[in-house]
């Protein structure tokens, strides 16, 4: 057998068996999110966006990491990681403050090392806030980032 033919063997078995699982109730596709983001990917602003992911009291913890340049040459492509070091992390938001939408991105990291790695667009010099959720409490990073060419529009 070629190996093309193996591959695509491999992939149809195993969306054979997610569609099975789909099929009698185990998984829903499109259900989970790692946070409440109906309205949040609207708002303006980090207070409003907490709010609208649900975050409550949420607090500073040497616990969450952002991994960021200090400055970024291009701001339409701006490398971000956030480690959680934080024991039963749950999902991790990344919000950028001054974007015209401040979030970036959630993640559902249940059940996998909790680290997520993007590449976000800031149109100028900002903080970037990354929002854990860790056995139902919010724990938060900040990172200050500047830009030396906007990349929302610039």
């Amino acid at each position: 057998m070629n190996q093309t033919r193996r591959t695509a063997l491999q992939v149809a078995g195993g969306m054979g068996a997610y569609a099975a699982l789909v099929s009698i109730g185990l998984f829903r596709p499109g259900q989970a999110h790692a946070f409440d983001v109906s309205s949040a990917f609207k708002t303006q602003g980090i207070a409003a966006t907490l709010e609208a992911l649900g975050v409550q009291g949420a607090t500073e913890s040497a616990e969450v990491v952002i991994n960021a340049p200090d400055i970024a040459e291009n701001g339409a492509v701006v490398p971000v990681g956030v480690d959680s070091r934080i024991p039963g992390t749950e999902a991790i938001a990344l919000l950028v403050e001054k974007n015209p939408n401040a979030l970036a991105g959630t993640y559902d990291v249940s059940g996998i090392e909790p680290r997520i790695n993007m590449r976000i667009k800031m149109g100028q010099s900002s903080d970037v806030v990354a929002v854990v959720r860790a056995n139902g409490k919010y724990y938060m990073a900040r990172k200050e980032i500047k830009v030396t060419l906007g990349g929302c529009g610039g």
